[in-house]
């Protein structure tokens, strides 16, 4: 578990004796999943940190209609929506299942935030995360106005999905996304051609399958993520 936690952004500097004091000193609490089990529901409460620290997890965010699904793939180790504990809006974005057996360490808010005061490594690194989280957002809505269409596609997908997933599937009917994205059918399929040829996706009428996160980066010019 130390071995899995050492790799985690959050804990990226923080020494194997430091991270055992830590884990003795703070309230933990352990949960094991079961393929296929419902771990949390979009607009639930985001009251802890979790850490998936085995097995794999299925995020799915959608909008109100359930007409536009983006869903990923976080495997271990991992933290979910990392950015929803703080804020304004502290309700998770997406659904979570487990895909198989999973297990996850999970942290309180009200128990995180001595860890945060005591720790600078840890501080740091959390809010490495929300800064960056919040660059993105920024960078993503000026790509939707300014960039070329594949950078504005990619930085859309980008914007909805965490750093280190995989396995990212976008579903929706052409017609509603190149309406989202105010232009020609045309255009927008030339686009996921051009895109296809670079080996960033796969596409049908209803699904864009993203070939690696990795890959969809690579459209973009400046400010990757």
């Amino acid at each position: 578990m130390y071995e899995n936690l050492m790799t985690l952004p959050l804990f990226k500097g923080v020494s194997y004796s430091r991270l055992s004091e830590i884990v003795g000193n703070t309230r933990l609490a352990f949960l094991k999943y079961l393929p296929g089990e419902p771990m949390l529901n979009a607009g639930e409460p985001c009251t802890h940190i979790k850490f998936v620290i085995s097995g794999s997890v299925r995020l799915t965010i959608r909008n109100e209609s359930d007409r536009v699904r983006v869903s990923q793939t976080l495997k271990a180790p991992a933290v979910i929506s990392p950015d929803f504990l703080f804020g304004r809006n502290t309700l998770y974005p997406a659904t979570a299942v487990a895909i198989d057996t999973v297990s996850v360490m999970q942290i309180e808010k009200k128990d995180l935030i001595p860890l945060l005061q005591r720790d600078d490594v840890f501080l740091f690194n959390y809010l490495n995360i929300l800064s960056t989280n919040a660059q993105k957002a920024v960078d993503g809505m000026l790509a939707v106005t300014s960039g070329s269409l594949e950078e504005r596609i990619a930085f859309w997908i980008i914007a909805l999905t965490q750093m280190d997933s995989d396995d990212i599937v976008l579903s929706a009917k052409h017609r509603d996304l190149y309406s989202i994205f105010g232009v020609q059918r045309s255009s927008f399929i030339a686009a996921l051609d051009s895109m296809r040829a670079q080996g960033i996706l796969e596409y049908t009428p209803t699904e864009i399958r993203v070939s690696s996160r990795r890959a969809l980066r690579s459209v973009l010019l400046k400010h990757p993520d």
